[in-house]
């Protein structure tokens, strides 16, 4: 079984299904296409991604793609880019909720299955000081909407209604069901 991200969140939700799986990491054009929803967005990447090392793996070997975005009011949030977007992403979360979308695209020789996954998780009134703490800690900069679930950001959810680990980026309950319809 290929993984291709580089994610270290998703690898490490991967081992609690199997530990039998290798990563090889996909390099492909991550740019948001005009009036594409937020599933139809995450969808493409998972299947970019698994597309574009299927010619560098064993013929059989099953693939795993998967990408995941935060939204909230029809805007994806991307990774922030720098201080001052990362604050502004916090204002639109905070005492708000949002979605988060995960893609999950498994590819086993010319058998291809795409699957979005929706969670709504709900964060509580942020105060300028923790957002600026939050930001200190460096953990906002490399996640998708600026927060990590299984961080620190966990002490802002109010609530989740959905899938935790497709907050985290590899919604298992669905990859799993996917991974036996595949084998």
């Amino acid at each position: 079984m290929i993984l291709a991200s580089q994610s270290p969140r998703r690898r490490e939700l991967l081992r609690l299904i199997t530990t039998d799986f290798v990563v090889v990491p996909a390099n492909i054009d991550e740019s948001y296409r005009t009036n594409e929803s937020a599933s139809e967005y995450v969808c493409r990447l998972a299947e970019g991604k698994a597309r574009a090392i299927s010619d560098q793996v064993a013929p059989g070997e099953i693939i795993i793609g998967s990408d995941t975005a935060v939204t909230h009011g029809g805007y994806i949030l991307n990774k922030p880019r720098d201080k001052q977007d990362y604050l502004t992403m916090m204002d639109l979360l905070s005492g708000t909720t949002h979605q988060v979308y995960s893609g999950i695209c498994v590819l086993h020789g010319a058998q291809l299955t795409i699957r979005s996954v929706r969670t709504d998780v709900t964060f509580r009134e942020l105060s300028i000081s923790e957002r600026l703490n939050y930001w200190d800690t460096g953990e906002p900069s490399d996640k998708a909407g600026g927060y990590g679930i299984q961080g620190i950001a966990a002490r802002f959810v109010q609530s989740i209604n959905g899938s935790y680990t497709n907050v985290v980026g590899l919604p298992l309950v669905e990859l799993e069901a996917m991974l036996n319809g595949a084998s």
